[in-house]
């Protein structure tokens, strides 16, 4: 089953840009899903398991990386946006 995820960060910091910028790399890191990105939001799409987890990974190594932030997410099962 593919999914859409549509992602929106947002830093606890005022120096937002470098955390947002250092998610969509370590997003683009995984090479079987399509990554788009828009000045509000990264859209994601792939096989559901394979793209939940690397969402998951994505915002555990984020967290470690830049330190807190809110997700704001949409998850669209069985949908292809991109």
């Amino acid at each position: 089953m593919k999914v859409t995820i549509d992602i929106s960060m947002y830093p606890n910091k005022d120096e937002f840009i470098k955390p947002i910028d250092g998610f969509i790399e370590i997003i683009n890191t995984y090479s079987d899903i399509k990554v788009i990105t828009y000045p509000t939001s990264t859209v994601i799409q792939g096989e559901y398991e394979y793209t939940m987890n690397a969402l998951k990974e994505t915002i555990t190594k984020a967290n470690e990386e830049y330190g807190m932030a809110v997700y704001v997410t949409k998850i669209i099962p069985n949908y292809e946006a991109i």
